[in-house]
This record gives C-alpha cells, sequence and structure tokens, in this order.
C-alpha cells in the first residue's frame, strides 16, 4: 500500500500468504540491517512462566541477543538462578540458545512474570546485586501508585460507598494467564 509498512495478506486457516510473509519479513529484516550479535552476553524477555512437577520454575523466554548457555548465571526480572538446562521449541534439550530462538530455561529461584528481561551477568553476587535493586524498584513503584488520602477523604468515601468486597483465589497453569484474568 506504498510507504514503510508492508502488506501481506494470509490467512491461518488455508496457510494463503504465509510464504510472502516470511519472504516479507526477512526482506525487512535485510534492508533495516537487523543483526543480533551471538558473541555475547545472552538478552531476551520471557513470554511464559510455570513450575512444572519434577523439572521446577521453567521459564519460556525468547533470545533477543548474544548466546544463552547452560552454566550461565540469568538475572529475569527479580528472579535469579544458574541455567540447569534449555529445551528448544521440539522439545529437545540444547546446550546453547542463539538469537531469536525460544527456548525454555530450567533452574531460576522462582517464577518471573511476563515480559521480563533476562540477562546474563558474570556471577552470583552481581546477580544478588540486581535482583535486590529490582525488588526496590519494584516495591517504590507500587507504593508510588497508592494514593494518599486524609481522614476527611476516607470516612466521606466509605459512607458514599457501601460496596461488597468479595475475596477470590485465582488459580492458573501458568504466569501470562493468571494476569490475563486479574486484568
Amino acid at each position: 500500500m506504498s510507504g514503510e509498512v508492508q502488506d501481506v495478506e494470509v490467512s491461518a486457516i488455508t496457510g494463503q500468504g504465509l510464504d510472502e510473509l516470511l519472504e516479507a519479513i526477512a526482506l525487512q529484516a535485510e534492508i533495516l540491517e537487523l543483526k543480533a550479535n551471538p558473541n555475547r552476553s545472552a538478552e531476551g524477555t520471557v513470554i511464559e512462566s510455570k513450575i512444572e512437577k519434577g523439572k521446577g520454575t521453567v521459564v519460556s523466554t525468547l533470545i533477543q541477543n548474544g548466546s544463552l548457555r547452560i552454566g550461565n548465571i540469568a538475572v529475569i526480572g527479580k528472579e535469579w538462578g544458574k541455567v540447569r538446562a534449555m529445551y528448544n521449541d521440539s522439545g529437545d534439550k540444547i546446550n546453547v540458545a542463539f538469537p531469536s530462538h525460544p527456548v525454555e530455561v530450567l533452574g531460576l529461584s522462582g517464577t518471573p512474570e511476563s515480559g521480563d528481561k533476562l540477562v546474563v551477568v558474570e556471577n552470583e553476587s552481581r546477580a544478588r546485586e540486581v535482583t535486590q535493586y529490582r525488588s526496590r524498584r519494584k516495591r517504590i513503584e507500587d507504593n508510588s501508585s497508592i494514593k494518599k488520602v486524609s481522614i476527611d477523604q476516607m470516612i466521606k468515601s466509605a459512607a458514599e460507598e457501601n460496596k461488597k468486597t468479595i475475596s477470590i483465589i485465582v488459580k492458573a497453569d501458568v504466569h501470562g494467564s493468571k494476569e490475563a484474568i486479574e486484568q
């Protein structure tokens, strides 16, 4: 349709246009000179995280830059850990994940949130330092969103509102589903 935005018609039902879409993406990447350096520490983004019986914390991650190797110390959001194992999208165990590869990472201390950034650090003390800093930032951010109100305003709002509060427990298999339901 001219301009800088490509238009490719695709159908998920019939599969029409998928080859054209892949060609358009490759062409756009070539024109924009999009490249990732596989010879540096990995960076990525969490797609999904969950706790699996027998495996522990499993984090689905898309590596965006660098290479992630087994034994690397990774910080993801407020969690960190040594990468014990990685599985590719086919479920095969791999030793190295290169840029643009989606992988499942095992070995973190807890389940990070969807969208959190993965960064590889040089040692465990640096990982603890980064996670403590991120925890402080998150706590400050959460506290700043709480509005300060006076006692008069609280009494006035309590008199106006006779809402009933219902406590609900949300249980989901993965963090992404839980976040969507909460929102």
